[in-house]
């Protein structure tokens, strides 16, 4: 993924900005990433434990979760891939030490491809082929919205594991 800056205050189409933003913000995730340890990217620099790695799963499935899954209906067998054994909310995000950064760095822009091309088939007033009571026909663009918070907040606590790890402060 090359680096997207982000999208300029002139944007006025909502489509553009939403996808500008969601670029920026996956950008921003890698970059973030990019010059980690394979120590660092497997140490947690919090108290909930996650770490960078395991985050840039988790943001993998979270958008495998709303566009695939939610949005479009497909029956996606690793659903809940990120949490632990049990699948629950509760349950840790984990990557298995077997696992490399660049077999999930890969599986992140594969999933960010896909979503691309879903978002560029729908409307955004389109609404999701699954519901429940919580989420009755969600229209797209809610879940990109959704999708967009749900990375500027994991980016920027990203932010701070990155900076008290080494030190790397910026964009």
């Amino acid at each position: 993924m090359i680096d997207v800056p982000e999208p300029p205050p002139t944007i006025g189409d909502t489509r553009d900005l939403l996808t500008g933003y969601l670029d920026y913000y996956r950008s921003a995730l890698l970059r973030k990433l990019d010059g980690l340890s394979e120590e660092g990217l497997r140490t947690s620099g919090v108290p909930s434990g996650w770490t960078p790695l395991e985050l840039l799963k988790h943001l993998t499935h979270v958008e495998i979760r709303w566009l695939r899954w939610r949005f479009l209906g497909e029956d996606v067998p690793d659903l809940y891939d990120d949490r632990g054994p049990g699948g629950r909310r509760e349950d840790p995000w984990r990557v298995l030490p077997e696992v490399t950064f660049a077999e999930v760095r890969e599986g992140f822009e594969a999933t960010a491809a896909r979503s691309r091309q879903i978002v560029a088939d729908a409307a955004l007033s389109d609404v999701s082929a699954r519901t429940d009571d919580e989420h009755p026909g969600t229209s797209l663009a809610w879940i990109l919205f959704h999708l967009l918070q749900e990375y500027a907040r994991h980016v920027g606590q990203l932010d701070v594991v990155r900076e008290r790890f080494d030190g790397a402060v910026g964009e």
